[in-house]
């Protein structure tokens, strides 16, 4: 799974997929279950595309997939700089994520250097956090943003903003995710249903 790949899993089921996970509640058997829902999604959306349609299809994910996909398979694929990624799916719709970012080469681009810019302060591998509310209805998908955390000290929405464009630079986006902006589902995905401990998706 490409780098890109993983971004659109982490943005899916998170917004960015952010802190450490208890062992008790991963398993490679779920991880595995998770790597063949999704490559099950992907082959309808290729199908439907195709014209081969047949009705709604709906594909539970369940939030101890989805971190045990984070702990066993993603250490590969997670851009660097990244790690220790998780969620968790509160319900009707909010997500709380975590993981640790290095912010290092971020606050070097980005810091003024003036008292009020909080790019003076920030710097290392810390454990960033992100809650919200994730929002899908005909294929597109936003992200309502609620709160962002970095070593538990709340940070405006722009500092957010600069970590999640730095992480997600691809050759296509060089420019990286808006945060703010709607996003069009991979395939051919309508909708997504956050409810407690399980995001369904609905294709």
């Amino acid at each position: 799974m490409s780098s890109r790949r993983v971004l659109g899993v982490l943005l899916l089921f998170s917004g960015v997929g952010l802190g450490a996970i208890q062992a008790a509640a991963v398993s490679e058997q779920q991880a595995e279950a998770f790597t063949k829902k999704m490559a099950m999604v992907t082959q309808r959306g290729v199908s439907t595309a195709q014209g081969d349609a047949r009705g709604a299809q709906r594909t539970p994910f369940t939030e101890s997939e989805v971190n045990s996909w984070f702990v066993y398979r993603s250490r590969d694929v997670l851009p660097a700089g990244v790690s220790e990624p998780s969620v968790t799916i509160v319900g009707d719709g909010k997500l709380k994520g975590a993981a640790t970012v290095d912010l290092d080469v971020i606050a070097k681009r980005r810091s003024t250097g003036r008292t009020l810019d909080p790019w003076s302060y920030l710097g290392g591998r810390l454990p960033v956090t992100v809650s919200g509310t994730l929002r899908t209805q005909d294929g597109v998908g936003r992200f309502e943003l609620e709160e962002a955390t970095v070593s538990g000290v709340s940070v405006p929405p722009s500092v957010l903003q600069d970590i999640v464009a730095y992480y997600s630079k691809t050759d296509d986006t060089a420019q990286g995710v808006r945060l703010d902006g709607p996003f069009k589902l991979p395939a051919r995905i309508k909708q997504i249903e956050v409810g407690k401990g399980q995001a369904i998706v609905v294709q």
